[in-house]
């Protein structure tokens, strides 16, 4: 589902997963990259985050070695330790209390509000 919101706001998008070589939605499939290691400009990506925290941390501190500059923690996916680690080491981090959901900041409830205040033009972008 979080996938499907990049792609139908048109923006460039590589799923990390591990164990499989590529995601299919119904009208596109994207390759996967195994890791933050493996993104083709990790220092010009930003990572959304879907994961457990005990699996969280772990990507981060890859993220972080490679360079990835901002990440959004969804909801769930981040404890305290999650949490400190990551407004530690990027430059920019939207996870926690907020939003309009109540779980905190969630890219299916406020992603739109989220590229306005990076300044992306979204609308022009739809598909």
């Amino acid at each position: 589902m979080f996938l499907a919101w990049y792609h139908q706001h048109s923006l460039p998008v590589t799923p990390i997963n591990p164990r499989a070589s590529e995601i299919a939605l119904p009208s596109k499939t994207y390759s996967t990259a195994a890791s933050p290691r493996d993104l083709p400009s990790p220092s010009q990506t930003s990572l959304s985050v879907v994961t457990p925290p005990a699996v969280t941390l772990k990507l981060l501190e890859e993220a972080q070695a490679v360079g990835v500059p901002a990440v959004w923690l969804q909801p769930g996916t981040f404890d305290d330790a999650v949490l400190a680690y990551a407004h530690k080491h990027f430059e920019a981090v939207i996870a926690g209390d907020g939003g309009r959901g109540y779980e905190g900041w969630c890219v299916l409830v406020d992603g739109e509000d989220g590229l306005e205040e990076a300044g992306v033009n979204w609308t022009s972008q739809k598909l």
